[in-house]
């Protein structure tokens, strides 16, 4: 019987650090920018814009900085306060279901995106690094990055903030709408939802442009 071929280590994925942010080169103040919640049938589209100092975070809180959606809900709240409380500066906005419904979701998150960059506080950033291929029209040097949550650090600070932003406006709002589950789905199409949204139909907050909820209240009348 032939010999197993030894196995491979693992080699650990490497976390979001600050080479694209240097890149700019010194002196430069460069913010991050990303956005939660294409996807959900309802709610907003949020984006945050972030500066970290050159330094970046502290290595206990940036050890643990990646991707929003490679993070445990426990661990965004844990973490999201640090972020805030060493951020140059940071700001997030939404744009609504209705704005969704209106310009469509593409344009929707980069007018997002250009709300949490103007927001910012302080000298206006020199330059941007924008999750994804496409960028907001905003007043600075900017660069689509692909996957930029999992490579640049300011980034995926900002992944961070705006998720944990969109969860919590979910969660106020499934006090008032209790039937969709949305503290626990966050608006994404999960079979709870769905079946929600033929018991109960479409909310005010749910984005009618959207296939599942069109056809919904194209049903209900």
């Amino acid at each position: 019987m032939p010999a197993k071929a030894p196995r491979k280590a693992a080699v650990p994925r490497q976390r979001p650090d600050l080479s694209l942010e240097a890149g700019f080169g010194p002196g430069r103040r460069v913010c991050g920018i990303d956005e939660v919640g294409r996807g959900p049938l309802c709610g907003p589209v949020v984006a945050a814009a972030v500066v970290l100092p050159p330094e970046g975070l502290p290595p206990e809180i940036a050890a643990q900085i990646d991707d929003s959606k490679a993070v445990t809900r426990r661990l965004r709240e844990e973490i999201e306060p640090a972020i805030r409380a060493h951020a140059l500066a940071f700001a997030i906005a939404e744009a609504s279901a209705q704005e969704i419904d209106e310009l469509n979701i593409h344009k929707a998150t980069l007018l997002a995106m250009k709300r949490a960059y103007q927001a910012l506080p302080g000298p206006p950033p020199d330059a941007a690094l924008v999750d994804g291929k496409f960028t907001p029209d905003i007043a600075c040097e900017r660069v689509a990055v692909v996957k930029g949550d999992s490579r640049s650090q300011s980034i995926a600070a900002a992944s961070i903030l705006a998720k944990v932003a969109r969860d919590s406006e979910m969660l106020r709002l499934s006090v008032q709408y209790p039937h969709y589950g949305w503290e626990r789905n966050a608006g994404y199409p999960t079979p709870e939802h769905l079946d929600a949204l033929t018991r109960h139909g479409v909310t005010p907050h749910h984005r009618v442009s959207f296939a599942p909820v069109k056809r919904q209240k194209a049903l209900s009348g």
